[in-house]
């Protein structure tokens, strides 16, 4: 635990009041004009008359300490804790993924039982996420339309809450590729060009959505943004009927396309059929994009500006209170001298 002022170059302001002694001109001690009042008396008594009577020494002692506090506040004393190291990267990794009415299809095996799209992605994305120490992490969840779950943050945690609560159909039954492009690439242009990094997960082809998937890509590219998409789901799927198992085909996912926005921003499509295909692709991701060892230190700073501020009120208050308890008597004695 140490001491700080947030801003020092404020305290320079302590001396004020004694330049002001010495470099402001002095008020003559006679007037040029003056005005007859015939309540004179009363005046003087309260303490309103300038010059009527000095400050007394102790009052001019208390000012001058509550000026002292008062720069002090305006300083922001701090005091700091334990320093923290923080891993930092400075990667912004975008999630884009797909939760259309497709990602409910039952064709992957997470644990030895068959599972939806869907619910793979999740689990698998969930330890993809806490892998990902130091990066700046944000979610979009796309379908018809494309919508920002999650901005850009440390809380890797709170991300891969998010996505775990994300329901299929949510955001539609057809699928917005180049919405989602469009909207990822809108969040990250903000960040350094070296850093700007989509993760796109879909199932299906592009069906909805008012951005062409290859012209999000080229957008894409002009920003600097690399694009590694990912498709899911299996070659075919087995739905159980009164008459018995059938097997269909898995969907209608467009590699081709999802192959060119890759090419297009330098980044790489991967296929995963299954949960073992889609582990293996964020390993390779983690090789590709590394997190980085590096730390960032951080003091947490309790801000206590405001004891030196309460005390500058304080006593600013305990000064005023002579001339207030003069005054009141002081009208008192005019009010009955003129009701009698």
């Amino acid at each position: 635990m140490s001491f700080q002022f947030a801003w020092p170059w404020l305290l320079l302001a302590l001396p004020l009041p004694l330049l002001s002694l010495q470099l402001l001109p002095r008020v003559a001690a006679e007037p040029a004009a003056a005005l007859r009042v015939p309540f004179l008396p009363l005046l003087g008594a309260s303490g309103l008359l300038y010059g009527a009577a000095r400050p007394a020494r102790w009052r001019r002692v208390l000012a001058l300490i509550a000026w002292t506090a008062l720069v002090v506040a305006a300083a922001r004393p701090q005091l700091l804790g334990d320093a923290l190291q923080l891993p930092v990267t400075g990667r912004s990794l975008m999630l884009a993924v797909d939760i259309s009415g497709s990602m409910i299809n039952e064709d992957m095996r997470l644990q030895d039982r068959q599972v939806a799209r869907v619910t793979a992605v999740k689990a698998l994305a969930s330890d993809f996420l806490r892998r990902r120490s130091g990066d700046r992490v944000g979610l979009i969840l796309f379908g018809r339309e494309a919508y920002l779950q999650a901005p850009l943050t440390l809380d890797r945690q709170t991300v891969a809450t998010l996505l775990g609560e994300a329901q299929v159909g949510l955001a539609g039954k057809e699928t917005a590729i180049g919405d989602a492009i469009g909207l990822a690439v809108k969040r990250l242009r903000d960040q350094p060009e070296q850093n700007r990094v989509l993760l796109l997960l879909t199932d299906g082809a592009n069906t909805a959505g008012a951005v062409d998937p290859l012209k999000a890509a080229d957008l894409a590219a002009q920003e600097r943004v690399r694009i590694y998409t990912i498709g899911i789901g299996g070659e075919s799927r087995l739905l159980q009927t009164p008459f018995g198992v059938r097997r269909l085909p898995g969907g209608d996912l467009d590699e081709g396309v999802l192959r060119n926005i890759a090419e297009k921003t330098n980044g790489r499509y991967f296929r995963a059929r299954d949960t073992a295909e889609l582990a293996q692709v964020y390993e390779t991701l983690d090789a590709i994009e590394p997190a980085s060892e590096d730390k960032l230190i951080f003091r947490p700073a309790d801000e206590i500006y405001v004891w030196p501020l309460a005390l500058a009120l304080l006593l600013s208050v305990l000064s005023a209170l002579p001339a207030v308890w003069r005054w009141r008597p002081a009208v008192l004695t005019h009010g009955e001298a003129r009701d009698g």
